[in-house]
């Protein structure tokens, strides 16, 4: 027993001589890059989820700020080619033909707008491009499935005939077509005399079709009716292989003798519903 002891004794002496020093524990390390690549995760996290907020409100502050325009501008200050939904059809071939031949110092233009759900608007205007407001236009829309289809058509011809001032429309009488009754209209204010226009506006069930526009020629109401009664009366469908609802109605309307010469025009009597006040209806618009 004494000599276990003393050996156990040496032994203890020796590891006190020689200590084991502590070194670092490697898992300790992988530990510490861990924690380190986590926080720059989360700061990179951080940063793109701060970004696309900014992003996103960024973008929201746009479409109010779109939504807003519209609302104070409306659609009256866009082109027809630039409405939503309409675009012009330059492939398109004319479907009417009207020759004013009391309009000889204006240019003639045709231009076709398509809706991509079903309308179409064949647009005739006399006068320079760049005027806001041309000498005449007539414009044969046909009805789809679209939105303005169902709009109202007095407030859409104010909007065109209106250059900046009231857009609201008085009655002006009727008068009669190859296409039956046709509503007058002129805008609030103005009167029968130089620089004045006349507005028309004709509604046909069948086939789902309107016809509306303007005249400025002349220098008296009479005169203006007469113009607008010719546009109207010359109006001629090019082809006959519509559908069979349209080359029936310019069948039933037929050819309408028409003098519209400048001297038959400046003799033109008020012999149709000329008061605004009172006038005569005898149709529907």
């Amino acid at each position: 027993m004494r000599e276990t002891s003393l050996t156990q004794r040496y032994h203890d002496a020796l590891d006190s001589m020689h200590p084991v020093s502590a070194s670092p524990r490697p898992h300790s390390r992988t530990a510490g890059f861990l924690l380190a690549l986590e926080s720059v995760a989360d700061e990179v996290c951080g940063t793109l989820a701060r970004l696309v907020a900014y992003v996103g409100a960024l973008a929201l502050i746009g479409i109010l700020a779109a939504v807003v325009w519209q609302q104070i501008a409306g659609p009256g200050s866009l082109e027809p080619g630039e409405r939503s939904g309409w675009t012009v059809a330059d492939d398109a071939v004319p479907a009417y033909a009207l020759r004013l031949s009391e309009q000889p110092d204006k240019s003639a233009t045709y231009t076709v707008l398509r809706h991509r759900r079903g309308g179409r608007k064949d647009i005739i205007r006399w006068g320079e491009p760049t005027e806001r407001r041309t000498a005449a236009e007539l414009e044969v829309y046909r009805l789809g499935a679209e939105r303005d289809a169902t709009a109202d058509p007095v407030a859409d011809l104010a909007r065109r005939m209106a250059t900046g001032g009231p857009s609201a429309f008085e009655a002006a009488g009727v008068i009669e077509s190859k296409f039956g009754p046709v509503w007058l209209l002129r805008l609030t204010g103005a009167t029968d005399g130089p620089g004045g226009c006349l507005g028309f506006l004709k509604g046909i069930k069948t086939p789902g079709m309107r016809l509306s526009g303007w005249s400025c020629q002349g220098t008296t109401g009479p005169i203006r009716r007469a113009a607008v009664g010719c546009m109207l009366n010359k109006l001629t469908l090019l082809s006959t292989d519509q559908d069979a609802d349209l080359t029936a109605l310019f069948a039933r309307a037929g050819p309408k003798p028409t003098d519209c010469g400048a001297e038959t025009l400046a003799s033109a009597r008020a012999d149709w519903v000329t008061s605004a006040d009172d006038p005569r209806l005898r149709g529907p618009l």
